[in-house]
């Protein structure tokens, strides 16, 4: 599915794995990026390569009522009863553009079919589609006539990321592609919706030891304690990355967490759930938020060390015996 969606999303390897690691662990992702980064057609590749997926987009607007995601009953006066219209929210892969400038209230709603797969809409509750993915996005330039998230309900999000500008190389084939066909119009589903599901399943089957996940713990602590910090990541943090450590190592045709794994998912997983001092923030807009990124990176890793040299040969070796 990975070399699938690469076939659209040209040189973004990572970020088409975090999204899909997301998928994998029933979370859904927050899209800090500029227009123009392929979010849209990432969302559409993603459903697009699973057979029988639906996809919907929401734009979000001021004025974006709740029951314009959820849906809403209509009075039918051949039938004389109320139908039910389900909203865009009823679709396997979501994008929700530009979730920061719908009403708190509306992204309430959103927030609430995130974290419960289902909407209450008259009294009567609806399960929403399975597998279910929400990706938001947030313009990072922009921000008049906003309503920024609440550090709550960013919580909810599973993990953070951006796609970011294509290489040079990469955007050469993007133009010369294009003039001919579009991708997506070439792209075929590798998966069904239930095989989907089976991965979802053996996601729990991925070996984690449990140095590693002591580490992913200690880690989470870290940032609670780290300077510069005001309130670090919650027990969801822990819970997080250790289940996106398995999904990624899945992706990656591993049985087995590494600790490398853990490197990697640190920020996207938790950098988003931390409330960080003024003090960061200014030294962040001073130095850009990629180095302050960067350097409370090595900040936690230098508070919780990382396990013993040669644990990946072990971790190996266990499996294979196993």
């Amino acid at each position: 599915m990975l070399a699938n969606v690469e076939t659209v999303v040209l040189g973004k390897t990572e970020e088409i794995k975090l999204v899909l690691s997301a998928l994998l662990c029933g979370g859904h992702v927050l899209l800090e990026d500029v227009p123009g980064t392929a979010k849209t057609i990432l969302a559409r590749a993603i459903a697009g390569s699973i057979e029988g997926a639906t996809n919907a987009r929401i734009q979000c607007t001021p004025d974006l009522q709740p029951t314009d995601v959820t849906g809403l009953s209509v009075f039918d006066q051949r039938q004389r009863d109320f139908e039910f219209r389900p909203g865009p929210v009823f679709a396997n892969v979501v994008l929700v553009d530009e979730i920061n400038r719908a009403m708190p209230k509306t992204q309430s709603a959103l927030l609430e079919a995130m974290a419960e797969q289902q909407v209450t809409i008259d009294g009567v509750t609806r399960a929403l589609p399975d597998p279910f993915l929400v990706l938001a996005t947030e313009n990072p330039i922009e921000q008049e006539g906003t309503f920024p998230l609440p550090e709550a309900q960013l919580d909810r999000f599973f993990l953070r990321t951006a796609l970011g500008y294509p290489g040079e190389d990469e955007e050469v084939q993007i133009v010369e592609e294009q003039l001919r066909v579009h991708p997506l119009a070439r792209l075929r589903p590798v998966l069904t919706l239930e095989e989907v599901k089976e991965l979802r399943d053996a996601v729990h089957d991925v070996y984690i030891d449990p140095l590693v996940r002591r580490w992913v713990i200690q880690l989470v602590r870290a940032t609670r304690v780290a300077e510069g910090v005001a309130i670090g990541a919650s027990v969801r943090g822990s819970l997080a990355l250790e289940r996106a450590t398995r999904a990624w190592a899945l992706l990656d045709g591993r049985e087995f967490v590494t600790p490398v794994d853990v490197e990697s998912l640190l920020l996207p997983v938790v950098m988003h759930r931390i409330v960080f001092a003024p003090s960061f923030v200014a030294e962040a807009r001073e130095i850009g938020w990629t180095e302050a990124a960067a350097r409370f990176r090595e900040q936690c890793l230098t508070l919780a060390p990382r396990p013993g040299a040669g644990l990946e040969a072990g971790l190996e070796a266990a499996v294979q015996s196993a």
